[in-house]
This record gives structure tokens, C-alpha cells and sequence, in this order.
């Protein structure tokens, strides 16, 4: 059974919300949240949040979890098939969601939660926000006459995005100037296992 240590509004959510979307028996390892004095400051067995431990696989980093466990146990679920039109667009926006997305939310976070400091920096917040808000921007074009990112299908690929506009929102970076993009998260929270990851 796939162990999964968790804490609140990080990024174990997703894993949490995957697993919940496919059903998959998981043991949630709950920990409390340390606030970072380093990057490694968390109570698992990789020092970061999320983790899995998997038989003899001990795996961090949210995107690489939501790959293994769809390559691992998802059967063809939320995923295209590899060979398909779509997987390309799948995986890109898979790692949209991280790797473009989420860093300048990212920065936010670390300023105005982890050190607490953002009233010194207000030029890298004002850019951080802005940076945010041209790929929300992105996504809201892409989301034009589609349900989900893919398309009519929800996939992985809104797991990834939707945790990312979820803590956009809860920091107050996402506003409503993207209809398409709110609708979108609206429709997400919807979902029963995305609001049982929020448990």
C-alpha cells in the first residue's frame, strides 16, 4: 500500500487527490508543517513534502509522484495513453503547472509566509504577481469552450493546475479577471476527492 505523508495546504494534496480520484488504497503518514529555515526542514524521510514510500520506492517532488502513480496503477485512467494525439499536451500541462506556474506563487509564499519580509521587497512581489498572472493568463485562453485542460476529459493534468490555482487563490494572487480560470477551479472543487484531499 502506498504510504503517503501529508500535511495541509502543500503540495501532498495532490498526491492525496490523485489517489482519491483512482481510488487507490493509501496510508496517509500526517505531519505537521515546518515552516522552512532550509529546504529539508520537514518531517519525511526526504526532508520535503509531498513523499511516498512505495515497497522499496521512496519518491518527493508532487509531479514525479503523480507520473509513477499513474505509470504504476492507473490503468489508462486520467492520463492519455502514450502514442497518443494528447499525451504531448498532457505532459506539458502537467509540468506547466510546476514549472511555470506555481514558482512566481512560489516566491509569495516565501516572502510572505516563510520569512515574513514582503513589505522589504515589493518590487519582487509586483513581479512575482505579474509573472502569475501572464500564465493564468495562459491557461484562461486554453480553457476557452473546454471543461478541462484536455478538453471534455478531466485528466492528472487538472490535478497539477488545480492545486496551483487553489494556493493562487488563497494567497489572493488569482482574481476574476479570468473568467475561464475561475469557472475551472470552480468546477474542480467540486469534485468529491478534491475536496476529500482537503480534509
Amino acid at each position: 500500500m502506498i504510504k503517503l505523508w501529508f500535511a495541509p495546504r502543500t503540495r501532498s494534496v495532490r498526491v492525496r487527490w490523485l489517489l482519491e480520484e483512482l481510488g487507490l488504497p493509501h496510508e496517509l503518514k500526517r505531519v505537521d508543517f515546518n515552516r522552512p529555515s532550509h529546504t529539508f526542514a520537514q518531517s519525511t524521510p526526504l526532508g520535503k513534502l509531498p513523499v511516498i514510500e512505495d515497497g522499496g520506492a521512496v519518491i518527493g517532488e508532487s509531479g514525479a509522484i503523480v507520473e509513477y502513480i499513474l505509470e504504476r496503477y492507473g490503468n489508462g485512467r486520467l492520463a492519455p495513453p502514450i502514442g497518443s494525439p494528447l499525451r504531448g499536451e498532457f505532459l506539458q500541462w502537467v509540468h506547466f503547472a510546476e514549472s511555470t506556474a506555481f514558482p512566481p506563487v512560489g516566491v509569495i509564499v516565501w516572502h510572505t509566509l516563510y520569512e515574513q519580509n514582503a513589505d522589504r521587497f515589493p518590487e519582487v512581489i509586483q513581479s512575482a504577481r505579474g509573472r502569475a498572472l501572464e500564465a493564468f493568463g495562459f491557461v484562461d485562453k486554453r480553457l476557452e469552450g473546454r471543461d478541462y485542460l484536455l478538453g471534455a476529459d478531466f485528466s492528472a493534468a487538472d490535478v497539477m493546475m488545480g492545486f496551483t490555482l487553489f494556493a493562487a487563490r488563497a494567497l489572493g494572487v488569482l482574481d476574476d479577471r479570468y473568467g475561464n480560470v475561475n469557472r475551472y477551479l470552480a468546477r474542480l472543487e467540486q469534485r468529491p476527492a478534491f475536496q476529500k484531499s482537503l480534509e
